[in-house]
């Protein structure tokens, strides 16, 4: 009998936490969201789609230069965003000779159903798709920005690191538990952590059935709700991001990797992330771009020419 109540009583903690744990709405972040306003699109290319091993169309946006390219660099978003957040970086690469393509991850922008994805493991499967049909010219980096640099790291110390010659971190989310983290994320998103835990729990069990319920919400006002992705599934948010074990992530990294971010970042302590690779043994150069916010690393000219820099340092390393 006791046990019999223990068990209803856990079956009722796990109901509350789903039905009532979920994110609240933040007040929007001026901070993330007005620096993109003022960027100029008029001269974004075209989408261009490709198809990913479950049939769906996903979407990106290719910076091609006249002459033969010096290698290439594939950009992964922010969250939230799309690959036109990229649009400078992705132009600045191209103008240092580099093909240089924005994607739009899937669950954001024009890939599929916005904050949702199968299954955690489908981003990875979508990136080498989109390597093995659009075969980016070699040495290939690939280069993530925040939650995107985060899922740059899970690429890099994964089984799929030779998809890659080189990693470029642009300050990338690490994890709610890093050093880095400023609480809150500087007020950018709000996590259901009742509901993500429950879920966690039930997959333990083996059980996904919810694994489409939200557990992010972003700090977007509301035109900026109609354009970007105001919220995450527990899938995706567990996707978008490194492994859960983030360290060990950065052991397992096996190829050239440098990580640019600016002194003045709202959402992470710029100064720590050295340290942090440090530690687990990858001495990981760290580029700190004087005066420069966590939005302003993909608009600000010296931003960009530093992620420019540190591309070519990392294919000075290859033959």
């Amino acid at each position: 009998m006791i046990a019999l109540l223990a068990l209803l009583g856990l079956a009722l903690l796990l109901l509350l936490a789903l039905a009532l744990g979920g994110p609240r709405v933040p007040p929007a972040s001026a901070n993330i969201v007005e620096p993109f306003k003022s960027v100029d699109l008029s001269d974004l290319p075209p989408t261009e789609l490709y198809i990913a091993r479950d049939g769906a169309t996903l979407a990106f946006r290719a910076y091609l230069g006249a002459g033969d390219p010096r290698g290439s660099v594939v950009l992964v978003h922010g969250s939230s965003a799309g690959g036109r957040s990229m649009h400078l970086m992705a132009k600045g690469l191209a103008a240092a000779g580099y093909s240089t393509y924005a994607l739009d991850m899937r669950g954001h922008g024009d890939s599929g159903p916005k904050g949702r994805i199968a299954y955690v493991g489908q981003l990875e499967d979508d990136l080498e798709d989109f390597v093995q049909g659009k075969r980016p010219a070699a040495p290939a980096t690939l280069a993530g920005f925040s939650s995107g640099g985060g899922f740059v790291l899970r690429v890099a110390g994964s089984a799929r690191h030779k998809l890659f010659a080189n990693y470029l971190f642009l300050s990338p989310f690490l994890g709610q538990d890093a050093p880095t983290y400023r609480s809150g994320g500087g007020g950018w998103v709000s996590v259901g952590i009742p509901r993500l835990i429950a879920i966690g729990l039930l997959g333990s069990a083996g059980v996904h059935v919810l694994d489409q319920l939200p557990v992010l919400r972003f700090a977007l006002d509301e035109t900026s709700k109609a354009l970007l992705t105001p919220q995450y599934s527990y899938a995706l948010a567990q996707n978008f991001r490194p492994q859960r074990d983030y360290r060990a992530n950065i052991r397992a990294i096996e190829r050239p990797a440098r990580l640019v971010a600016g002194t003045d970042d709202e959402l992470f302590y710029a100064d720590r992330f050295a340290e942090v690779f440090r530690a687990q043994g990858k001495d990981v150069p760290v580029t700190l771009v004087p005066g420069t916010g966590h939005i302003a690393l993909t608009l600000d000219a010296a931003a960009i020419r530093a992620a420019v820099d540190a591309v070519t340092a990392m294919d000075a390393a290859h033959p």
